[in-house]
C-alpha cells in the first residue's frame, strides 16, 4: 500500500502531509502504466541548498545613542541626517563642542600630561609608570586611550608628539592647539566627555533633547552612514547569521544583491518584549554598497542558507510515496508498467527531495501525485 505526500512549504522549511485517508493497494510484480492523463517527472542530477527567508528593513542600520558625560545646557544639536566625521563636532554644550574622533575604545576618563616637576631636566619623558599600566602620581596618562587619541590628533594634522601610550608635554602642546582651533580652553588635558568615539563617520538620525535643555543622558542618536540591512532571525536559528557569513538581499523590485553578516545582537528590551518569540538582530552589509542604494520603502527579504547538498539525485516531494510498511517511495514509470521502490530521503529545499537507494538512477521517470 501506499500514500502520495503533498508539500507544504511553512517559513522555509519543507514539511510533509500525508495525503487523504485512502491507501492504494497495488498488485505485486509490475503493474500497468499510468494513463496518458498522469503526471510524471524525472530523477535528476543536482544541487540542493535549503534556505531560511526572513523579513528586513533597509536603512543605515542600528541606533545608538550619544550620552553626554559633561555638564551644562545643550545649545546646539546637528540637523537629522547630518553625517559627521572625524574632528567635528557633535552637539555644543555650553556652546562648546562635543567632537567625534575614531576608535573602539570609549573615553573613560581625563588624559593629562605630567607636572613640571615629574618631567627629568631638558626631556620630554614623564616618570616612569606604574605596573599596572597607569600613570604614577602627578605623572601624565598612560594606556591604550592615549595611543587612540594621538592617533587621531596625528590623523587631524597636529605634529610635534611621537604617537605611543605616554601623555607627555610634547602632546599637551599639540592639545593646546587643538583646543585654539575649536574655541576650548587651551589646558592642554582633554576632559572626559569632551571626544566621543565611534570606529567611522556617523549620520545623526534622532534628537533625544532640544537646544536649552540640561545636557544629561542620551542627547541624540546616530548610525553609521553607509546604507545597511537590518533584520529579526529566530534565535534558535542565530547559528545561520554568524559574522562574515555569506547572505542574498532580495530589494524592492525583484533585484537581489549579495551581502555579508556585519553584526549580530540581541534586540532591546521593549522590541523583545514585542516579539511572539526570542529573536536576534542581524545587520547585513552589501558587498557592493551601491547595490542598496534603491528606492522603496525599504522592505527586503534575507535569504540565509541552511544547509547545501551537491551532486545528489532529487525529485519534487510530490514524487514521495508514503509506505505502509513505513519509510518512502518512489512510483517508478517503465514503459507501459510501473514498479515501487524504496528510498531513503535526504535533504527537502525548495520544494524538492534528495532521493537515494540500490534501485534508483539518475534520468528515471516517475510518477508524480495527482
Amino acid at each position: 500500500m501506499r500514500r502520495w505526500l503533498v508539500a507544504v512549504a511553512a517559513s522555509g522549511v519543507a514539511v510533509l502531509v500525508a495525503a487523504g485517508a485512502v491507501a492504494y493497494a497495488w498488485p505485486s510484480g509490475p503493474a500497468a502504466g499510468p494513463g496518458p492523463e498522469a503526471e510524471t517527472t524525472t530523477i535528476t542530477r543536482t544541487t540542493l541548498v535549503d534556505v531560511a527567508v526572513v523579513n528586513g528593513k533597509l536603512g543605515y542600520g542600528p541606533e545608538q545613542e550619544l550620552i553626554s558625560r559633561l555638564t551644562g545646557t545643550v545649545t546646539a544639536l546637528p540637523e537629522v541626517g547630518t553625517t559627521i566625521e572625524r574632528g567635528a563636532g557633535t552637539v555644543r554644550i555650553n556652546d562648546r563642542p562635543v567632537v567625534l574622533l575614531y576608535g573602539t575604545l570609549p573615553a573613560y576618563r581625563d588624559l593629562t600630561p605630567p607636572t613640571t616637576s615629574d618631567r627629568r631636566p631638558d626631556s620630554d619623558q614623564p616618570a616612569a609608570a606604574s605596573p599596572t599600566g597607569s600613570a604614577t602620581p602627578a605623572g601624565g596618562t598612560v594606556g591604550a586611550d592615549v595611543r587612540q587619541f594621538e592617533t587621531n590628533l596625528k590623523a587631524l594634522g597636529y605634529t610635534g608628539f611621537t604617537v605611543d601610550d605616554e601623555y607627555t608635554a610634547s602632546t599637551a602642546s599639540a592639545v593646546k592647539r587643538w583646543q585654539r582651533d575649536l574655541g576650548l580652553p587651551e589646558t592642554g588635558t582633554v576632559e572626559l566627555g569632551r571626544v566621543l568615539y565611534t570606529p567611522g563617520p556617523i549620520r545623526v538620525a534622532s534628537h533625544v533633547v532640544r537646544a536649552g535643555q540640561v545636557a544629561e543622558g542620551p542627547l541624540l542618536t546616530f548610525t553609521e552612514t553607509t546604507r545597511l540591512v537590518t533584520a529579526s532571525l529566530p534565535a534558535r536559528s542565530a547559528s545561520l547569521a554568524a559574522v562574515k557569513t555569506k547572505v542574498t538581499v532580495e530589494l524592492p523590485g525583484g533585484s537581489t544583491a549579495p551581502g555579508t553578516v556585519q553584526s549580530v545582537r540581541t534586540p532591546d528590551a521593549a522590541s523583545a518584549a514585542s516579539a511572539p518569540e526570542p529573536t536576534v538582530e542581524v545587520v547585513v552589509a552589501a558587498d557592493d554598497p551601491k547595490a542598496f542604494a534603491v528606492p522603496g520603502d525599504g522592505a527586503v527579504r534575507v535569504r540565509f542558507v541552511a544547509s547545501t547538498r551537491q551532486d545528489v539525485l532529487a525529485v519534487p516531494v510530490g514524487a514521495l510515496l508514503a509506505l505502509a510498511e513505513g519509510g518512502y517511495g518512489l512510483q517508478v514509470v517503465e514503459g507501459a508498467t510501473t514498479r515501487v521502490v524504496a528510498v531513503t530521503t535526504g535533504l527537502f529545499a525548495d520544494g524538492r527531495v534528495e532521493v537515494s537507494g540500490p534501485d534508483i538512477r539518475e534520468g528515471m521517470t516517475v510518477g508524480m501525485a495527482r
